[in-house]
């Protein structure tokens, strides 16, 4: 073969089955891997919350050491604000944020008694029907409105 000659015969480039076999398998690939990544952000998320959560338990119980009471609202306890709304990562967030995933009010506050719930926010609440909200009490007891067993790792 000369250096000068041309490569008529030579297939340059990608055909488009070859092109289409790719995107194919590409395609398998996300449809096993997405509904995966989405089951790791709900959880990611919902560990914020339940992090939250007994975050605000401790709070109560230093309170109570403290006053002999169990205090009905968060900003007693030093949180921004009542109720308390957390991001994606669980740092402070505004009700009306993008990235807000949760929000966590206080019920049931007697002097002895208190109900914790997490309450879950736009694309949380959609995803997340297995759990729904998150709920803690005073004697440390967790469950969900949601039934699913597996919502307080």
């Amino acid at each position: 073969m000369n250096p000068g000659t041309t490569l008529k015969g030579r297939q340059r480039g990608v055909t488009l089955l070859e092109l289409l076999i790719v995107v194919a398998i590409i395609a398998l690939i996300s449809s096993f891997a997405y509904p995966s990544y989405m089951r790791y952000v709900v959880n990611t998320k919902r560990t914020a919350a339940t992090s939250a959560l007994l975050q605000i338990a401790d709070r109560q119980q230093q309170f109570f050491m403290d006053n002999k009471t169990f205090s009905a609202d968060l900003t007693d306890l030093g949180f921004a604000a009542n109720p308390y709304v957390i991001a994606d990562d669980g740092t402070t967030a505004a009700l009306g944020d993008g990235d807000a995933t949760y929000t966590i009010s206080l019920s049931n506050v007697a002097a002895t008694t208190y109900t914790i719930t997490a309450v879950p926010l736009a694309g949380q609440l959609k995803r997340d029907t297995e759990c729904g909200s998150l709920i803690l009490n005073q004697a440390g007891a967790r469950s969900s409105s949601g039934g699913g067993d597996d919502c307080w790792r």
